[in-house]
Formats: C-alpha cells, structure tokens, sequence
C-alpha cells in the first residue's frame, strides 16, 4: 500500500488514544511521533500490509510506552538534546564477555571504576541473552530474548548495572540478533507443535526442490561444521532455512507478526537500561531466489522502521549495524537515497581494520590509501565503530579489483595476509592460527588477539628485548590509527594490558572447535589492576596500559576528532607512512603513521593545510616544523596549527 499522510494521522490517533495525553511522557511520546512517524510508516508500507502491521505495531508501542518509567524518559528527553553523542571524541567504546571480564553483571558494577579510570564510555556486553544450552555459537543462538544466561544476572541485575553505568556515564551496548533464533526458542517449539502461525515465522519446505534452488546462490558461512543452509527437522516435517548452524532457525521477516516481534523485543531491552543495539547478522535477514541473501534492498527498509519505532518510543537507544560488507555496500546500512540518515546510527569500518593490518604485514600503506578512497561521505547524523580486532577471526576482505588496481593479486595477497599473521611468512613474529580454511583455494580467516598478531607474544618467548619493543610500537601505532579515525572507536577486553592468545578454550568441549576462542581470554585482573594502579610500568602490559589511557585522554582534548566530519587518508612519500587528515572548524588535524619498521622522514609539504608552528598533541611538543621530521618505526603524530 502506498506511504500516505493519512496513515500517519490515524495511527498518531491510535497512539494517542491508548497512551493519553495527560502525561508529559505520553505528550513526549507524541511529539516524536510527529518527527519520525513518517519515516516508520513509509518503510512498513515498503514491505508489509501496513493496514494491518501499523495498528498491530502502534499497540506494541503504546504498551511498552506505558512500562517505561520516569528516569528512562528524563534520558530520553537528554537525548534528543544531544542527538550527536556517539559521534563525539568523548565517546570511548569498550567490548567485553560478561563472564571473561568480570563473572556476572554485579561483577560489571564492581569494575566500572576501573572503565572510568580508563576512560570508558560505552560498554558493549558481547551476548549476554539466554542461549541454547551446549553449543550456541558463541551464545548467539538465543532461545530466550527476555531473559539473560543465567550465570549472568537476571533482567533485574541488567537494569540495576545500566543504571550503574549511566551514573558514571557510561551508555550500555548488546547484540541482538536478527537473523535467526535457536531450535529450543519458543516459537520454534511451537512451529514443531504444529501452530500454523509460528510455523510461518520460519522458512520451511516439505522437500528438496526450493532449498536447491536457493543453495546455487548461497554461500557458507561455516563450511567445516555447518555445510549447506537448510537443515531437516523431523518435528517439523520440513526443510527449515539454518544460515549459520543447524540449531539456529533463520526467521521469515517478510512476515509482519516476526516485525512486530523484534520490536517489542527492543522496546523490552530499552526498558532495562540499553541504549545501543548491535544488529547482529543484520546482512541475512532477507531472502530472495538468484542472490546470496545478503543485504538485499528490504534489510534497509526493515531498519529503518525499526529505527524510527526506537526514535519515538526511546530516542535514548541507538542502532550499530554488524554489516561486515565492502565499501560498495557498507552505505546501504547507513542509508542511501531516500533512507539516507534513516536506517543506522552506526556500522563496523571491518575494511578499515583489515587495511591496517594488511599494511603492517606488507610495511606498504599503497592498498590501504586506495582501498579507503572508495569509501563515500557518510550521512551526517552517522559515525563508524571502529575497531583493531573484535571476538570474531579476522577475514582478508581484500577486493580482487582493489587489489589489482594497485598492481596486486587479490588470492595471492589474502595468502600472504594469513601466512604472515599464522607466523609462517618469513620474518613475521605474529602467532595468529587459520579459521576455517578453503579446501580448494587454500584461503582462510585468522584467530588471534591484538597483541599476539602484533608479535608481542613471540617476542616475550624469544625474551628478544628489541623485538619486544618494535612489537609493542607496531601494537600501539595500529591502536592509535583506530583512536584517531573518527567514530567511536571500539577497544576490545584486555587489549589495554595487551593480552595474548589463550588456548584453554581446548579443554572446553563446547569451545574445542571453534579457535576464535584463542582471541577471548579471561580478563587479567591481577595484571590490568597493577597497570593501572602504575605498578607495571616498565613491563609491556603497563606500557600498553599508560599509552592507550593517553591517546584516550588526548583524542577526548580534540573537538576536531567528532564523527560529522569524514578522515582522508593519503600516503606519505616514504614506504609504509600513512596520513589521516581531517578538515573541520575546530581546526584541522594531520595524523601521520609510520607502519614500516624502518625509519622515515616526514617532509613539510606533506603536513598539507599545515605549516610553520604545529604541535603534536601525542607527545605535547610544540616546534617549527621546518624541512621535516623524522620518524621512528611505527612512530605515530597527530599534528595541528600552532
């Protein structure tokens, strides 16, 4: 059905007559809905009979209204003055496994000091909803979205820990996931126990003939231990559609029911404190016959209505799109066109991270310059998640027509990527491992933390002192790059003390299999407590800590570094020095980075808009910048005027 102004009226009508008027909540309410009840309605109508899916939708929202109580709508009040806070240089991410860092939620609240004292901002909880019990990918195979593990905490315990966490000012992030949910989910149940309507919220087939159509498109994702994309479920009597494994049920979003669903699940979340939504497998959840099934045009759609049910029923909550895409699609999760602005608040720069470290391996900055100039201007509103490694392996997402753009062979240098971070490549002291290798091509992804893949860890077995040094530089000018960019950049748990791989994960039969575990190590906390009560500071993890807290504390100084603006990268002349510049009104900052273990020289013409006095804010020095400056290996400077 056509988007028409009268289906907004009637639905603000709707509203109204369920929530009041006598409220200033309800009168909040209502006026949100005057901004942003277009965007919700023309995207519904995009997709779903919206004679239908509107009312259903609006009481879901009138119901969840009425739960929100009078501090979650005093920040939300807050946030609608200050629309732009993820986008701002004080805004510090940090992820985290509830369990590895800190045992359980009240474990959290006993170390928020410590996030506070580091600088945190945003706490990003890696998935803490009620999983399927024994293998459940990483606990993304939810069976229960209204409840937590629960070695976790209760939904009580999250709301208690989120209050915690404002109080100190620190927003709270979860994922949730949307492609699919666990077999033991109760709609999944209740698909088996013969309800039509839940057997609807699934894609299920009496036989083989679809499912194959599809799979000549489809790629996949897990190809060792979950080949194919269907799965046959003798319950059901049918061939139900598993992406990722065979216990988590992709679900039917061109079905409105499923819409309304997710809704009422992310008003629940926002009702206990969480301001950010990680969209997780956002790419997958629609599916059309001839396609890989990802990111097709309706996934945008199906956001932005999300979205704007979130604008006005929690303008407090925003959306981070897990869209590991290539620079061609990474907008589309942004919006473009007329959803411009309108569908995430943030994406995940994954190129970003694979272009740093594809530098730092070829000691050569060529692709990484040409691979980033394909990025366009994001939508104003928007920011990048950026990030150095997160708890998924790394894949060498290198474009074949990048690659051969600058005079490279795209198969031959993904190779080499996974060689030299597996420390097989000559010279290379990384110690990452493979992760679901090719048969055919030979290609795989990599496992391993920061800090292992960076050298340090070889370099501390070797007791190679000079080694260790290069390798902590080589660590810190990569985790310095991520702070510099713009957007919020994403500091993963233990990074700061630069934990190594931990290969425990082995004696954990639900873990065994699945190496990613290598790079999720329980939080040091004896250690993380030593460096940052500077007890370590002659040790690599003390050295790691106290820099990173200074980047944090000079990149919090720098208004120029707020996300509205866009980073230009450029190369420098001398091989492996990499430039970021950022124009803005607050002044402009020219970042350069040496990611070569040689020493170059930084000429003067290549400061750009900058000339005569500059400072360097990261060593605080100000100086003439004359013919140049040198640079030591893995050197980093972020300069402005004066």
């Amino acid at each position: 059905m056509p988007y028409s102004p009268d289906l907004v009226d009637a639905a603000r009508a709707q509203l109204q007559g369920l929530i009041g008027t006598t409220t200033r909540g309800a009168q909040d309410l209502l006026d949100r809905f005057d901004r942003w009840g277009g965007d919700l309605v023309e995207a519904l109508a995009e997709i779903y009979p919206i004679e239908t899916a509107l009312p259903q939708l609006i009481e879901v929202m009138a119901a969840a209204h009425l739960q929100r109580d009078e501090s979650l709508q005093q920040r939300d009040r807050e946030r609608v003055l200050e629309q732009d806070w993820f986008q701002s240089p004080e805004t510090i991410g940090y992820v985290a496994y509830a369990d590895l860092f800190a045992k359980n939620l009240k474990g959290i609240a006993k170390r928020i000091p410590y996030l506070e004292n580091l600088g945190v901002t945003y706490l990003h909880l890696l998935p803490i909803l009620k999983p399927r019990p024994g293998a459940n990918d990483g606990g993304y195979a939810v069976m229960d979205y209204r409840a937590l593990r629960e070695d976790l905490g209760s939904m009580k315990e999250l709301r208690s820990t989120a209050d915690k966490l404002h109080d100190s000012g620190i927003s709270l992030t979860l994922d949730l996931v949307l492609n699919h949910v666990a077999q033991e989910h109760e709609w999944a149940e209740k698909a088996r126990a013969g309800d039509p309507a839940y057997r609807d919220y699934f894609y299920v087939y009496p036989d083989r003939t679809i499912p194959d159509e599809f799979e000549k498109s489809l790629l996949e994702v897990f190809p060792d231990f979950a080949p194919g994309n269907f799965t046959w479920d003798e319950q059901l009597g049918g061939w139900v559609w598993t992406t990722f494994n065979s216990y988590q049920w992709d679900v039917n979003w061109s079905n409105p029911a499923v819409f309304c669903e997710y809704a009422d699940i992310i008003a629940n979340l926002a009702n206990h404190g969480v301001d950010c939504i990680r969209l997780d497998a956002i790419a997958f959840m629609w599916k059309r016959m001839g396609t890989i099934c990802q990111g097709e045009p309706e996934v945008h759609v199906i956001t932005q209505a999300l979205r704007a049910f979130t604008k006005i029923f929690s303008p407090a909550m925003i959306f981070k799109a897990e869209a590991i895409v290539g620079p061609a699609q990474v907008g589309a999760y942004f919006g473009e066109g007329k959803h411009a602005g309108k569908v995430s608040d943030l994406a995940y720069h994954n190129s970003l991270m694979v272009q740093i470290w594809s530098a730092i391996a070829a000691k050569d900055a060529t692709l990484m310059v040409h691979t980033m100039s394909r990025f366009t201007g994001l939508p104003s509103t928007t920011a990048w998640g950026v990030y150095l490694r997160c708890h998924d392996d790394i894949g060498w997402a290198i474009d074949d027509t990048d690659a051969h753009e600058v005079g490279l062979n795209g198969h031959d240098h993904r190779m080499f990527l996974a060689e030299y971070f597996e420390g097989s490549f000559y010279g290379s002291l990384a110690t990452g491992e493979p992760f679901m290798p090719d048969p055919v091509s030979g290609e795989r992804r990599t496992s391993g933390t920061g800090a292992s893949l960076a050298g340090i860890e070889k370099a501390l077995k070797l007791k190679d002192e000079k080694q260790l040094a290069l390798a902590i530089e080589r660590y810190l000018c990569a985790y310095t790059m991520i702070f510099g960019f713009g957007g919020i950049p994403l500091l993963y748990m233990g990074d700061e003390i630069g934990l190594l791989n931990d290969h425990s994960y082995l004696k954990d039969e639900t873990k065994a299999e699945d190496n990613r575990w290598l790079h999720r190590p329980k939080m040091n906390w004896k250690v993380a407590d030593a460096a940052a009560a500077g007890e370590l500071d002659d040790k690599a993890a003390g050295i790691i800590y106290n820099r990173i807290k200074h980047v944090i504390e000079v990149r919090k100084s720098l208004p120029s570094l707020h996300a509205g603006v866009a980073t230009t990268v450029r190369k420098g002349t001398g091989q492996g020095v990499v430039i970021f510049d950022r124009v803005h009104p607050a002044g402009d900052i020219v970042q350069v980075y040496n990611l070569s273990d040689s020493p170059r020289w930084l000429t003067a013409t290549e400061l750009g808009t900058l000339s005569g006095s500059v400072t360097d804010h990261l060593t605080g020095h100000t100086f003439d910048i004359g013919a140049g400056v040198p640079l030591a290996p893995y050197e980093m400077r972020w300069f402005t005027q004066g």
